[in-house]
């Protein structure tokens, strides 16, 4: 499925912000999931995990489970919290243990960046239509990147941003965005990859331009030191912009510096999260005039999270019925509404104020970034090749 212009013209009416990741100790808790939500007596109690911050605990505990429980009476949903995924690797081995051993580890359902890699590894149960039916209307490709036990629920990309005052036509492709650079130049800056997602999509899709697609495909699955010699176009490329890009190469630190440059007027376009945008705009840290649009040949990068049933579970039945409520219009909508998420099921399942929102960013497509470690490297590449004058 290829993408095409996008451009987001009503983002003001939408949510918040994201993360995701976990382990079985709170950072400020001894006992984390001591909050629940639902009935406490009989019926069945869940146990949902999450690591990563405390907008994901607050999706989870005021908008998803409320609305879970007042559908299925009866049910009680707890969350356990690891602030930032401080113990990830503590929580990948007690739920690895745990299978090995046949054992049920308290944890039902996983709300973490390490869903893909346990699924991979057979810890997280297999999911299909056949047991969480609602993964009809997502789209196959990001299906697949759940290896199989991997549910994605919820997504977000990078998207060009643009002051409509200074570009009244903007960008359609890479290439046109190339150009707007060269004749517009101080208007255009990004972070370094290392330090902002928004920055490291803008030098992952520049590299791309010059990859062979095959070798583009392989460096997102595979750590291939021969694929990435390919790079050597794409980071002179992104050298060569050095004399155009703000104050002739001034990279600012991270993702909110980026888009504060916008905000400010000091620049007229960048890069920027889809969900920073949509909340910056929602608390008036972006001005509503300024705008946002998608490119393509190729498109910016994005991504799903990815819920997980662990299958040593002794109530997964009930936990792929909770991941199943959440891939519905009322959840997705719930998602998009509180942390400016994209939703993954068809636009226009969801409610029309939703679908206005996010109609022309055709979240439906989501273009991965690299591997983890070849996006390290692609980091360190850039940091040696491509800043000074």
């Amino acid at each position: 499925m290829t993408l095409a212009r996008r451009t987001l013209l009503a983002l003001s009416a939408a949510g918040a912000a994201t993360a995701v990741a976990g382990c079985a100790k709170k950072s400020t808790d001894a006992n984390p999931g001591s909050s629940a939500s639902g009935n406490s007596g009989s019926g069945t109690n869940l146990t949902v995990f999450l690591s990563g911050d405390t907008n994901m605990q607050e999706l989870w505990e005021k908008a998803l489970i409320p609305a879970f429980v007042k559908a299925n009476p009866g049910y009680s949903v707890k969350v356990q919290l690891d602030l930032h995924g401080e113990h990830d690797a503590q929580t990948q081995a007690k739920l690895t243990a745990a299978q090995s051993q046949g054992k049920d580890s308290g944890i039902d359902l996983v709300d973490a960046g390490f869903v893909t890699g346990l699924a991979e590894a057979g810890v997280m149960e297999k999911v299909s239509t056949a047991n969480v039916p609602n993964l009809a209307g997502v789209p196959e490709n990001v299906v697949a990147a759940g290896k199989g036990g991997g549910i994605p629920y919820r997504g977000s990309s990078v998207l060009l941003a643009y002051n409509p005052d200074k570009v009244t036509t903007p960008p359609a492709t890479l290439d046109e965005v190339l150009a707007w650079i060269k004749d517009n130049p101080g208007q255009f800056t990004y972070c370094p990859p290392k330090s902002g997602g928004s920055g490291s999509a803008w030098v992952t899709t520049v590299l791309d331009k010059f990859l062979d697609p095959a070798a583009a495909d392989t460096l997102r699955t595979t750590y291939d030191t021969e694929a990435m010699k390919g790079w050597s176009k794409g980071f002179a490329e992104l050298k060569a912009l050095g004399p155009s890009i703000y104050q002739k190469g001034v990279y600012p630190n991270g993702n909110s510096q980026v888009l504060e440059l916008l905000a400010s007027g000091q620049i007229s376009m960048c890069t920027a999260w889809s969900d920073q945008f949509i909340s910056g705009q929602k608390t008036g840290l972006v001005p509503e005039k300024i705008k946002a649009t998608q490119i393509t040949n190729p498109s910016f990068t994005g991504g799903a999270a990815y819920l997980g049933v662990v299958a040593a579970s002794k109530k997964k039945a009930d936990a792929l019925k909770l991941a199943d409520f959440v891939l519905s219009p009322e959840s997705q909508a719930l998602i998009a509404n509180q942390i400016a998420g994209f939703p993954v099921i068809p636009l226009e399942k969801l409610p029309a104020e939703t679908q206005a929102i996010f109609k022309e960013a055709h979240p439906d497509v989501l273009r991965p970034g690299y591997l983890d470690k070849v996006g390290n490297d692609m980091s360190a590449q850039w940091d040696q090749q491509v800043p000074g004058k």
